[in-house]
């Protein structure tokens, strides 16, 4: 086996940690002033200023992995950005979520991404006119709305919202909640999954439509917050949707094909949180071992109480196992496909929020009180990256998936075998 990234890999890691040193990291107090001031919902200036910068470098969408093997609606729009693949995309990742608002800079964050691998993969040529190529150009953001507070989301057969044809016309009526990315100013257009065929076998009764923020009876009711942080700008809002009527055009791919569609979205969306969780990951322990080497405890510094040894050792273990765990993920969506590669990319999901939140929390105690306040942002980097046990599936439903993987191995079909009758292979 071979461990070591591409020649083309390796440029972009020094393209893009360049950046970072040079003009994302010291950002980081201007963007902190710029969020305090005024209304905690709007555009922060310093964030489109390295968003020019970025684009004028070339270090732009470059999250869209190869289409091939995925026959598209249309492909006449040729997407603007590098294609790179899911392995080399990984370590960048990695690199942007050192800082919270990187990714956004280079025109690669959540859930915009995912929407915009939709928008390619299933959209019209005129719905990519439209919204894919303003998203492309990073001058809309947009929302995913599947998450409904009446029902249990983590199981989406559940999802009630009505998509109801009306001539020409879907209306639409429904509750969601967690729809990330919704608070902000910018935000112009969601992708909505709801129930069309509600009489039809239970996965093929959801479908995908395009819903434009400011259409009549859309009321975005209030943000929620994730122990006490609201994310903003960027938000996950509680919406109402009241006969809302869009065109029949706005339906991504055809009735009764939601599953599908979110199946596609979600495999790419998975693995980005985990890249960027294990850059997070980083971040709270190089603010761990700086913390420890620097403050003095009972007559010595604190990394010379021998627990901390353990802690850091641990940690650093975690990452490295972490990391190629992710990277195979990787390199199996791009050689095998995500279907293939849903054993790794649900272990990884399961493993990579659990294993930062481990170190983020270790460093928190670094910090001692200050740890758990609003001045080093490792609470904040905690609660962000807690939501990621839930986002894009619990992790009771991912292990159940790498449980059943496990026992189909043996011959376990999911239900309870005769008395009498043993599993393949046992004695």
């Amino acid at each position: 086996m071979y461990f070591e990234h591409s020649d083309r890999a390796k440029e972009w890691i020094g393209r893009v940690s360049k950046f970072m040193d040079d003009h994302i990291i010291p950002a980081v107090p201007t963007y902190e002033a710029q969020q305090k001031e005024g209304s905690r919902w709007k555009v922060i200036q310093v964030v489109e200023d390295l968003k020019v910068k970025a684009k004028k470098e070339g270090l732009w969408n470059f999250f869209m992995p190869s289409s091939s093997g995925h026959p598209k609606v249309d492909d006449t729009f040729q997407f603007e950005g590098e294609t790179l693949t899911n392995l080399e995309y990984a370590p960048l990742a990695e690199i942007m979520g050192r800082v919270v608002f990187a990714s956004e800079v280079f025109n690669c964050s959540a859930p915009d991404t995912g929407n915009m691998e939709v928008f390619e993969r299933y959209g019209t040529r005129a719905q990519k006119d439209q919204w894919l190529k303003p998203l492309m150009n990073g001058e809309i953001r947009s929302a995913f709305l599947m998450t409904e507070p009446a029902v249990a989301s983590s199981d989406a057969t559940n999802i009630q919202c009505e998509i109801k044809r009306d001539g020409d016309d879907y209306v639409i009526n429904g509750r969601k909640w967690w729809s990330s990315g919704a608070g902000d100013p910018r935000c112009k257009i969601a992708i909505l999954m709801g129930k069309t065929n509600p009489d039809n076998p239970k996965h093929s009764q959801q479908s995908q439509i395009l819903v434009p923020l400011d259409a009549k009876g859309v009321t975005i009711e209030r943000p929620l917050t994730v122990f006490g942080y609201d994310d903003a700008p960027h938000g996950h809002m509680e919406i109402e949707l009241k006969n809302v009527r869009v065109p029949a055009s706005n339906l991504l791919l055809g009735e009764g094909r939601g599953f599908e569609i979110a199946q596609g979205r979600l495999g790419p969306g998975r693995i980005h949180h985990c890249m960027r969780t294990i850059g997070a990951a980083e971040a709270a322990l190089a603010a761990l071992c700086k913390r420890i080497t620097t403050r003095v405890a009972f007559g010595k510094t604190i990394a010379e109480h021998s627990v901390w040894e353990e802690r850091i050792a641990r940690a650093r273990i975690d990452i490295e196992m972490n990391r190629l765990l992710c990277l195979k993920a990787a390199y199996m969506m791009d050689v095998a496909g995500n279907k293939v590669a849903k054993n790794e990319i649900a272990m990884i999901k399961v493993s990579a929020p659990t294993m930062a939140l481990r170190i983020i929390d270790d460093a928190i105690q670094a910090h001692g009180a200050a740890g758990v306040c609003q001045d080093f942002n490792l609470a904040k980097s905690y609660a962000g990256i807690r939501t990621l046990r839930l986002a894009d599936g619990p992790d009771e439903v991912h292990a159940r998936t790498i449980a059943m993987n496990e026992l189909a191995k043996y011959g376990w079909t999911g239900k309870r075998k005769q008395e009498g009758e043993s599993l393949p292979g046992m004695r």
